[in-house]
């Protein structure tokens, strides 16, 4: 049986993001953290009776211990969307992008998040779970917004940092979870493994 914490060098472990989405490459590189990339080749199917949480958590494992490599402190995140704990995917094509919005208008849904490191064979997972409250999206606004590409490939039909913001009415948790990665999570994850940002330069 392994044992906390892991045998960690003096020098800050090699990390690697498995994952390609612009979006988390971005957020970490905002973070401070120095990383390399690479995509995890996995079957992303929920089992029957799966729920959201338990969903991301084992795709982010998965994913992690996917690209798990001697030396390297893999960092893995999964995110999905429930409505009425229904795992809603990302929209295979326009007509079941439009039938996502039309059912989260004007409704609440939850956004799972969650979040692997691993270090040769030890690993550790935190999860966050948000509340987002929607506001009416209009049929001519939806039609609009699938038009635009920027829903075709995220979890829910929507991103909220972009088009989809202007029906946000309210968010109950972490918004960067919603996004993709929990930013204040993610940091205090890494840093148990030995992680850590870089310096921010002064302005």
């Amino acid at each position: 049986m392994d044992h906390w914490p892991p045998a960690l060098s003096t020098a800050a472990p090699a990390l690697l993001l498995a994952s390609q989405s612009p979006r988390r490459r971005a957020m970490l590189a905002e973070l401070g953290f120095a990383f390399e990339t690479a995509a995890a080749d996995i079957d992303e199917t929920p089992q029957p009776q799966e729920s959201g949480a338990d969903f991301a958590r084992r795709m982010a494992e998965t994913k992690a211990r996917t690209l798990a490599r001697p030396g390297m402190t893999v960092l893995a995140a999964d995110t999905d969307v429930t409505l009425d704990g229904v795992i809603l995917g990302k929209p295979r094509d326009r007509a079941h992008g439009l039938d996502m919005l039309r059912s989260l208008s004007g409704r609440s849904h939850h956004v799972h998040s969650a979040v692997a490191v691993m270090h040769e064979t030890v690993m550790e997972v935190i999860q966050t779970t948000t509340q987002v409250d929607m506001g009416e999206i209009a049929p001519a606004e939806a039609e609009a917004y699938w038009a635009s590409g920027e829903p075709a490939d995220k979890a829910g039909g929507y991103a909220i940092q972009g088009f989809a913001a202007r029906w946000v009415r309210r968010i109950d948790g972490s918004i960067s979870g919603v996004i993709g990665l929990p930013m204040v999570e993610t940091v205090e994850l890494l840093r148990r493994f030995g992680v850590t940002p870089q310096p921010v330069a002064a302005a």
